[in-house]
């Protein structure tokens, strides 16, 4: 039996937190560092040393022999090169163990060979990294407890300063969004709080499924999705593995997922059972937000490793089976200021809540203008799989408001003043030994895409895989121009009350069309939100436009977040990303049908032509009517499946001759992508007829079911 794990004695163990510092660091040394922290105050030379010297001599204490500047390049995944510490052997043959000041703020990895966009050239290598000190450094031991890594959390750019990387941006946003969030809080006479931070929960989910029967599908090993499957008899329609017992497999699974993310101050608090079979969920608590996405990739990160000692696999991608629900995140998104003020908290009354009614307005307003960038931070190549497909958001942004602030909104489009605010009352159960209690004022709506659920909005378009630091670098920086086109007005303002009461009723009235309360998943909805003028953006490659029109640049110019150069460079990565990962995919399903597939149904063919000609050799009175269906049949599903593979070679081969970029991208889109639906239909036909043990993969019902 494993051992029980006392979760506070191990939470955080692994990480050179605020605790440690205090513990290990020279007071005036502490002080120094948590003014860089708190304040952006560059920090000398002399105390990085000090800083580097105690974190390694703890690095070494926790079993680490390297450092590593660990980074988010714009591949989706993270990134490291390990250096040790030892420096060059003393003259008595034996080595020091050094880390300066110079090494953990700064650092020096291959800016070529990561996606830039045209940024970097292949000839221009150099390329920088520099410690994020609000993201605090940590320990990876390995399984086997035979070796450990110092990790630094860094951000990456350009020898000459273009960010290539998630985190700059996103820092620089988070910036913008502080310092126009306390513009906004000095108008309303609060002087005390120092900064804004936006405060981030990121919802994982994930599906798991026995590695061994990952290896025998190439599509999964290849491209992380089923490129052909038939649904089996069964899959989510009876809703039973959504919230359901976990399996001892999957409970153990969880457990160890658990303890090495708590030990790297991960806090994981919530796991459970998703919808789709196989599926599942984890949660942590809130976090400032350049840490959340960190932290996010360590939770990625940690599934993957930890499913391996299970000989489980975990698949990331947003849509990995055909006919059951894919994968997301929802990022929970609020603002809260250094002293613990939450600007998204209505309070009991929150018609009486002037200053939440404008951040509200605001953030509506936000979203208004840009829900076309909302959309695209959203986008990634699975995601097309998944958005809009009955389980997951629309394609569609509106915002969901609940019935006591849609009230209140309407009650100040109408007459122009707020009254009241709807109670939630007591909820009555019926039941004499269950407790009545107080219910909130407001449902959930789990088809919006973004919806305010409290104190909070939560963003549900974000792809599982992908990094959630776009959708926040956008969040924060549409709203800090909402708020600084509000603080224009009301700093200029003779009356501020009036000036503020008309703002809100301006905002409210002008964004009416994005609150949306009803069903997202409906037809009705996708009509309606046409006639409101909503746009409704289907792929990944449409959604890319809208990173580089004017009104984008000239906000991320406005507030320092990108310039339009970064903008561009990163369309274009969009662009190649989409074509390199559909290009894959399609040559996956060539290699998978001409080597695997055809040969099995002409082997299954061949079979039931020799037991016809057998029966009737036997007796020639004997009826074959079974054999002769099912061998015209599944002739004549082979004939089609050729043929759209022949096309699909066809097509796939003109995508080299596109210019690389929007041009491949589209014609992938547009003339690749059906034909893949092409050649996927007469082969999961044909999986319904074959003889199981001559079909060369194992099937949905194995890998969703026998886990």
């Amino acid at each position: 039996m494993s051992s029980v794990v006392n979760v506070a004695d191990i939470f955080g163990e692994n990480v050179f937190n605020d605790a440690v510092m205090q513990e290990r660091l020279p007071k005036k040394t502490y002080k120094e560092l948590k003014k860089t922290i708190e304040e952006g105050k560059e920090l000398a030379a002399t105390t990085a040393d000090v800083i580097a010297h105690e974190m390694k001599e703890w690095a070494i204490e926790k079993g680490a022999t390297h450092y590593s500047h660990w980074f988010q390049p714009l591949t989706g995944a993270t990134a490291e090169k390990h250096d040790s510490f030892i420096s060059a052997p003393r003259s008595d043959g034996k080595v020091l163990m050094e880390f300066s000041g110079k090494e953990l703020i700064k650092g020096e990895p291959d800016a070529s060979s990561f996606p830039s966009g045209g940024l970097r050239s292949t000839f221009e290598a150099r390329g920088y990294t520099a410690w994020d000190c609000t993201s605090p450094a940590f320990v990876k031991k390995d399984p086997e407890g035979t070796g450990a890594i110092l990790y630094i959390p860094t951000a990456f750019c350009s020898y000459t300063g273009e960010a290539l990387d998630q985190k700059t941006p996103l820092l620089r946003s988070m910036e913008a969004i502080n310092k126009q969030s306390i513009r906004l809080l000095r108008l309303f006479g609060n002087t005390t709080s120092q900064k804004v931070i936006p405060s981030v929960g990121i919802e994982q989910e994930y599906f798991l499924v026995d590695r061994d029967k990952y290896l025998k599908r190439k599509d999964l090993v290849f491209t992380g999705r089923t490129l052909f499957g038939a649904m089996p008899p069964k899959g989510q329609e009876l809703d039973d593995h959504y919230f359901g017992a976990i399996r001892e497999r999957i409970a153990a699974f969880m457990k160890d997922v658990n303890e090495e993310l708590w030990k790297m101050g991960v806090s994981a608090k919530t796991q459970h059972n998703e919808v789709a079979p196989g599926q599942h969920e984890l949660a942590p608590i809130y976090e400032q937000c350049n840490v959340a996405v960190d932290h996010n990739q360590l939770v990625m990160e940690t599934l993957k490793q930890v499913a391996y000692r299970h000989n489980l696999h975990c698949l990331l991608h947003e849509k990995p089976f055909e006919g059951v629900n894919g994968s997301g995140k929802h990022n929970n998104w609020s603002l809260v200021t250094d002293d613990g003020i939450n600007l998204l908290d209505p309070g009991k009354t929150p018609h009486e809540n002037i200053q939440f009614l404008l951040v509200l307005t605001c953030v509506l307003r936000a979203v208004d203008r840009h829900a076309e960038l909302l959309r695209e931070s959203a986008s990634d190549v699975g995601n097309d799989h998944r958005l809009g497909a009955n389980e997951a958001p629309p394609a569609i942004i509106s915002a969901y408001l609940g019935e006591q602030l849609e009230d209140v909104l309407t009650q100040l489009i109408n007459t122009g003043e707020a009254a009241h605010s709807l109670k939630g009352g007591k909820l009555h159960t019926g039941v004499s030994t269950l407790p009545d209690f107080a219910k909130d004022a407001t449902d959930r709506n789990r088809t919006s895409p973004f919806a305010f659920t409290g104190n909070k909005f939560e963003f549900r378009m974000v792809g599982s895989r992908d990094s959630v630091a776009a959708p926040n670098v956008v969040l924060n920086t549409i709203v800090a121009e909402a708020f600084s086109d509000a603080c224009d007005v009301l700093e200029a303002a003779d009356d501020f009350q009036m000036a503020v009461h008309n703002l809100i009723k301006q905002y409210a009235s002008e964004h009416q069309r994005i609150v949306f309360n009803g069903n997202g998943y409906s037809e009705e909805w996708v009509k309606e939100a046409e006639r409101r003028g909503l746009p409704n953006i289907k792929t990944m490659v449409e959604s890319v436009e809208y990173l580089t029109t004017e009104d984008t640049v000239q906000m991320f110019e406005k507030f320092d977040v990108f310039t339009r150069a970064e903008l561009e460079s990163r369309a274009e990565i969009k662009y190649e990303t989409y074509s390199k990962a559909v290009n894959i995919e399609a040559r996956s399903m060539i290699d998978i049908a001409s080597k695997h597939i055809v040969p099995a149904v002409i082997h299954y063919v061949t079979s039931l032509a020799n037991s016809i000609n057998q029966v009737k050799q036997a007796n020639s009175n004997a009826s074959t009517v079974v054999q002769d269906k099912l061998l015209v049949q599944a002739s004549e599903l082979l004939t089609d499946t050729q043929n759209a593979l022949e096309k699909l070679i066809s097509v796939t081969d003109e995508v080299a001759k596109k210019e690389i970029g929007r041009e491949q991208a589209y014609f992938i889109m547009q003339e690749v992508v059906p034909v893949m639906g092409q050649l996927r239909k007469p082969v999961d036909e044909l999986e319904m007829i074959v003889d199981k043990s001559m079909w060369p993969m194992p099937s949905y019902g194995d890998l969703l079911f026998e886990v």
